[in-house]
């Protein structure tokens, strides 16, 4: 008996010298700072358990690309604000080769979250040639994204579904998300609580390009209380266009600060597609400046309440597993 009880003592002495020299066996990680586990996400990311963990970012920039597709990885910004935190890079879709290939941040990995930071790609910042240039890639499902700062211009959030799987639930919590030409775009099944959507400088702003392509497809973005806004040199700002047949896209509670084109929606090309005939466009009580139900594009429409609660959280989000984020 008291053999095993030495060695009983002597494995869990083992353990716990492990997890001092092995960081990656602790519970969190730590990134940045003076005490640092290691020196970038990606290294920390690489390091997990396959199941993931968690990952404490100190206050400052980490310029690279980062791939998450390891299942349960959740990205804590330990600054004040998530304007402390940065993660950046700077690819176009033709300096990259592909429009995925641009992200800076690339998750597929499943119940990823991440709070109180921001996500970037500042390629318009540094290359006069236009192109898509994606911040964030998520095709993740049961994805929590709180109080995080999405920037771009062209393509910046890319909210989307794996192929051949059923939808990929995203959560979006008083996030901000800025960008000019379809800059939420994508197949996901995605809720936006109390975010800001701003339209940043261009000839023609749309915020989404929803691309439900079949009329099963179990596909949306519900926006819910958010607030959207624009730089004075926005031009041409709309709620979205059409990137697939049967695109969905439900604005609730909108405050509308920013100058709406008064028709809310338009075509993919405008005079030379018809592709507002099967989408699923709609408003729901929305205010402010851009608020205009009398004057939007007649393929959409004007949600009852009780139409509206359709559109909830839970009713979006529950799936088959009941997930409540």
């Amino acid at each position: 008996m008291q053999t095993r009880s030495r060695t009983r003592l002597a494995v869990l002495a083992a353990i716990a010298w492990l997890g001092l020299v092995h960081p990656a066996l602790a519970a969190t990680l730590q990134v940045g700072g003076p005490r640092a586990d290691y020196p970038s996400v990606q290294a920390a990311v690489d390091a997990l358990p396959a199941d993931g963990g968690v990952i404490e970012i100190a206050p400052g920039e980490y310029r690279q690309k980062i791939e998450i597709h390891k299942p349960g990885v959740r990205l804590v910004g330990k600054g004040r604000r998530p304007q402390d935190v940065v993660l950046v890079w700077s690819d176009g879709a033709i300096t990259a080769g592909g429009t995925l290939r641009s992200a800076s941040v690339n998750v597929s990995g499943d119940g990823f979250s991440a709070r109180n930071l921001t996500i970037q790609n500042d390629y318009h910042l540094k290359d006069a040639r236009p192109s898509q240039a994606v911040a964030l890639a998520i095709t993740a499902d049961r994805a929590v994204l709180e109080r995080v700062r999405l920037l771009g211009a062209q393509d910046t959030l890319y909210a989307a579904s794996k192929k051949g799987r059923p939808a990929s639930r995203q959560y979006f919590k008083d996030c901000y998300v800025e960008g000019h030409v379809d800059f939420i775009f994508g197949d996901a099944k995605a809720f936006f609580d109390s975010c800001q959507i701003h339209g940043i400088a261009h000839d023609g702003v749309m915020i989404t390009a929803q691309s439900k392509s079949a009329p099963d497809q179990d596909s949306a973005y519900v926006f819910d209380r958010c607030r959207i806004t624009a730089d004075p040199q926005a031009r041409n700002l709309y709620f979205g266009r059409a990137w697939r047949p049967y695109a969905t896209v439900i604005f609730l509670r909108t405050r509308i600060d920013a100058p709406l084109h008064p028709d809310g929606w338009r075509e993919w090309t405008l005079g030379k597609t018809g592709s507002l005939d099967k989408v699923t466009y709609a408003e729901f009580a929305s205010t402010g400046p851009g608020a205009s139900p009398a004057t939007r594009d007649p393929h959409s429409r004007q949600l009852t309440a009780r139409e509206a609660r359709a559109w909830s959280r839970d009713r979006v989000l529950a799936g088959t597993d009941g997930w409540r984020p």
